[in-house]
């Protein structure tokens, strides 16, 4: 026989309801893990990836920034105006890895007395005072896990413009050319385009024929080189 229960008085909850649980974590708690999450994933995937891209955007690298120099040297004067090849002062260009600069000693005897009891000439006579070089500040560079050699490219044909950019329109120097690993594997994929005759290493502005490049690699014998030990030694 079912025992029977009294009526529940009014205004009472029955007895026998489930309890409603009381939530471990506030609303907020639901968008502030979606946040997390988000935060996780830039931080993880996409920040690399944007960083990536950051360093090789030319402000990064400062490609065509002046480099501002302790003595206002004029590429256009001595390039354009007194007609001197790049070699009179990057010596080694032809045979070392450093193309090299001048000694202060080289530069003095092309400038008369007046000009070299200037003001802008200050640096150069303490340098001949104290035989220590003038610090002039370097425009181009690579890292220095990369071996990068002058002489090499210049014996193949490559000119100085191709890299330093028409320095003698720069009143001052700046780097014309990214220099990245991508940009030297495009001209190491496909050399010919870039390639001229020794004579004309030095050349501003030269333009040579569409078919040369394709001789002058059989001529210079030119590979197309891209493995890493080429650069990466």
């Amino acid at each position: 026989m079912t025992e029977r229960r009294p009526p529940a008085p009014p205004g009472d909850a029955p007895t026998d309801a489930p309890a409603r649980a009381t939530p471990l974590f506030p609303r907020w708690a639901n968008r502030a893990m979606g946040v997390a999450i988000a935060v996780v994933f830039v931080t993880v995937l996409a920040g690399p990836a944007l960083l990536m891209a950051w360093v090789r955007t030319p402000d990064l690298r400062r490609q065509y920034e002046p480099v501002p120099q302790p003595v206002p040297f004029s590429h256009p004067v001595h390039v354009t105006g007194l007609r001197l090849d790049c070699r009179y002062c990057h010596a080694t260009v032809e045979r070392a890895a450093s193309a090299g600069l001048p000694s202060t000693a080289t530069c003095v005897p092309c400038h008369n007395e007046t000009f070299m009891q200037s003001a802008v000439m200050a640096p150069v006579r303490a340098s001949l005072a104290t035989g220590r070089p003038v610090p002039w500040r370097r425009v181009n560079g690579v890292p220095d896990f990369v071996f990068f050699s002058h002489a090499a490219h210049v014996k193949k044909g490559v000119g100085c413009e191709s890299c330093h950019g028409r320095v003698d329109r720069m009143a001052q120097v700046y780097q014309a050319e990214p220099l990245s690993m991508g940009w030297c594997l495009g001209c190491h994929r496909d050399p010919a385009p870039h390639l001229r005759p020794r004579a004309e290493i030095t050349t501003m502005g030269y333009v040579a024929p569409d078919t040369l490049g394709a001789a002058l690699m059989r001529a210079y014998a030119v590979r197309r080189l891209t493995d890493c030990t080429t650069c990466h030694r």
